[in-house]
């Protein structure tokens, strides 16, 4: 389907000049509204406005001068080669001035320019209204009064621009669905949505994928390379459990947050960014703050909108709204019938703590839809118990210091789903360390 040519603007201030430009232009397209030099009033929305001052220079300024910031960007277009014209232009808040026919090669590339840019901010606004349709606040289901609060202050976050966002919860609540939520529905939703789980990079590559790095900058860094603040400019950068945060790289996100700049690994000159953060963690960072493991100053400057989402034991019925929402959409994914949730299920359902939240529900339901009888759910398999652990059983003891050793590590990385730079932090060991003995290096 072809993309419909942007609206370009075309004010008219002498007539016979507007004329001439179509005779050396050509461009039918262009939408022309004759108006006096002195006629005031608001530009209608378009890409851009072109003023065809030819003739009545002075005037023309005058008019562009009277324009609000807010219009659309202004070129001026006018007779005159006079450099005094064009700087009088641009003083006024003109993007350029063009002196025809000197200019009219440069006049039809910036024409062109600003047709595509308009384009792809079309396609770009249509890319976004499709993301809100199955990612915006719309597709967040619950009706329980703790969850419509958070999605309320929500929205008033979305409408502020460059706040900075902490989500909290429990594993499982949705806090990334929440945070590209808000991103959709910001004046931002046109730009990237870019996230990184702080938990799932060994703390000596995060920096790396943060802020970038040069060629050389270390073993490996055969080309330079854009940090996710680069990536995300202009949009939203979501750091997801962001209290893992390494302790000796929580200074240098403190820095860029004030002073919205970051300097490459590697590198010596600091580049701009424009980006919201939103970040997410299911610890208690004031705790964290407490106990010596997260930096105070960092906290708060992250806290300044802290929205908690709740659990989903303390949602009520949610939890039925949602267990219907994945038996339709799983069932039509592994192409099976979709069962009704019988009362028997339904009471199940409520009983449930779901310490895993909303993640925990959507696997058991996959879970029951495969294992049960075709068409239906089964209890049984919809709720399997967790095996219960003795911890009095937790290591092997007696026995030798080295399988002691290897008992240890092996059950942190169990508590940490397997992250071996959280690990091995929590073990106070490096990450080479612990991967000796994994190995069977217990010396």
């Amino acid at each position: 389907m072809a993309q419909p040519e942007p609206r370009v603007l075309v004010v008219a201030l002498s007539p016979s000049f507007a004329d001439s430009i179509r005779a050396l232009l050509g461009a039918a397209h262009l939408e022309v509204e004759e108006r006096a030099p002195n006629e005031e009033g608001p530009l209608p929305p378009c890409a851009g406005c072109f003023v065809l001052a030819g003739g009545v220079e002075p005037d023309g300024l005058d008019w562009v001068g009277g324009q609000s910031a807010c219009q659309p960007p202004i070129y001026v277009i006018g007779a005159s080669a006079d450099h005094r014209l064009a700087l009088g232009a641009v003083s006024r808040g003109a993007r350029d001035y063009f002196a025809l026919p000197q200019d009219l090669d440069l006049f039809r590339r910036t024409l062109e320019r600003v047709s595509r840019e308009a384009r792809a901010a079309l396609a770009a606004d249509r890319f976004a209204d499709a993301e809100r349709q199955v990612a915006g606040f719309e597709t967040i289901i619950g009706r329980s009064s703790a969850l419509q609060a958070i999605l309320a202050n929500a929205r008033r976050v979305a409408a502020v621009r460059d706040v900075t966002v902490l989500l909290g919860g429990e594993t499982g609540t949705g806090k990334e669905l929440l945070a590209r939520a808000i991103h959709l529905h910001s004046a931002r939703a046109r730009a990237p949505f870019v996230e990184i789980n702080c938990a799932a990079i060994p703390g000596n590559l995060l920096e790396s994928e943060l802020f970038g790095h040069e060629r050389g900058a270390f073993t490996g860094a055969v080309a330079a390379k854009s940090g996710l603040f680069e990536l995300a400019d202009g949009g939203t950068l979501f750091l997801d459990e962001i209290g893992h945060l390494p302790f000796d790289l929580q200074p240098k996100l403190l820095r860029a947050l004030e002073s919205r700049e970051i300097r490459r690994v590697g590198g010596r000159a600091a580049k701009r960014f424009d980006v919201r953060l939103i970040g997410a963690t299911h610890l208690d960072l004031a705790q964290a703050v407490a106990s010596g493991s997260f930096r105070e100053d960092l906290f708060y400057r992250l806290n300044v909108v802290h929205l908690v989402l709740p659990p989903l034991r303390e949602r009520g019925d949610d939890v039925e709204l949602l267990a219907e929402s994945f038996v339709a959409r799983l069932a039509a994914q592994h192409e099976l019938p979709a069962p009704v949730l019988t009362p028997e299920i339904r009471a199940a359902l409520r009983a449930h703590p779901w310490p895993g939240n909303i993640r925990e529900l959507r696997n058991a339901i996959e879970r029951a839809l495969v294992l049960s009888p075709v068409g239906r759910l089964d209890v049984a398999e919809l709720l399997v118990p967790p095996p219960v652990r003795d911890p009095a059983a937790g290591l092997p003891f007696p026995a030798p210091l080295g399988t002691i050793i290897r008992a240890a590590v092996l059950q942190t990385l169990e508590r940490v789903d397997g992250n071996k730079s959280e690990a091995a932090r929590r073990l106070g060991i490096s990450r080479p360390r612990l991967q000796r003995i994994l190995d069977g290096d217990t010396e």
